[in-house]
């Protein structure tokens, strides 16, 4: 599995120059890779008191992501801000931090963010979600996290009916709190006994806020197959070879060790 990793500043609040971008740095690697991941909330940056930026799924930049999928043949994930009338409220308007995959010539699916990020007023603007879906695409299981849920190792768990081969995390992490990106990053894929991914934004947002990037792809053994530099913007193709990960499971079957748990909602 081919996995790119776009590390890129985020144009604030500016969803058609965002959808523009993305569509420039995906036409440089269509025929490259079979997913690209974007960082979280790509489409406007990390704003949480902008209720206007909100789209309905299935939307502008929904109908972009998906013309872009079929027409590079490459799988775009990330995160983006979208809007949805409650069916058991009426005139009640939900946000959600909203995850997606848009495949070629398929339906998209997506994930709400479970746990909203207090400290940055994320949990007064948007409401959660409490989907633990696993995604198949060309033969391979990928499970999508958004920033904050990566601190939350048993929302992340594996379990015997929920395997997953590729862990995708997108983010906003501020260089601040960076070295806690590098090092659950790593934990999650060593507990999980999967391939991981995290993709993060560089540069300085509408709030003055830094951010120098860390994305990377760990393999089995904790090696960092994408090699990016502080504050580096750019794109790393990775490939990511399922066999092997599959024998390293074979040979070291940790996972049928694993505890039996519930998540309560």
């Amino acid at each position: 599995m081919r996995i790119a990793l776009l590390q890129y500043p985020v144009v604030w609040a500016d969803p058609q120059a965002n959808v523009g971008l993305l569509n420039e740095r995906l036409a440089a690697i269509a025929g490259k890779a079979d997913i690209a991941v974007v960082p979280e909330m790509f489409s406007t940056g990390f704003c949480t008191d902008r209720p206007d930026l909100a789209e309905p799924w299935g939307g502008g930049t929904c109908q972009a992501l998906q013309r872009m999928a079929d027409e590079y043949d490459m799988a775009v994930m990330g995160s983006m801000i979208v809007k949805e009338q409650r069916d058991d409220v009426q005139h009640t308007t939900e946000l959600r931090n909203r995850g997606f995959l848009f495949a070629p010539h398929t339906q998209p699916r997506f994930i709400d963010k479970r746990h909203l990020y207090k400290h940055g007023g994320e949990d007064a603007f948007f409401s959660s979600g409490n989907q633990r879906e696993v995604w198949e695409y060309r033969g391979v299981k990928i499970r999508l996290a958004i920033c904050y849920d990566l601190r939350f190792p048993v929302w992340l768990r594996q379990d015997k009916g929920n395997m997953y081969d590729i862990l995708v995390v997108v983010g906003c992490w501020p260089t601040a709190r960076i070295k806690y990106w590098d090092t659950l990053l790593q934990a999650r894929g060593a507990e999980n006994h999967c391939y991981t991914v995290g993709v993060n934004l560089v540069g300085i947002d509408g709030l003055q806020i830094a951010y120098c990037g860390h994305s990377a792809a760990y393999d089995t053994w904790l090696n960092d197959l994408a090699g990016f530099a502080d504050y580096e913007e750019g794109t790393r193709i990775v490939n990511l070879p399922m066999e092997k990960l599959w024998h390293f499971r074979e040979v070291l079957p940790q996972w049928k060790d694993g505890d039996e748990y519930s998540i309560e909602s």
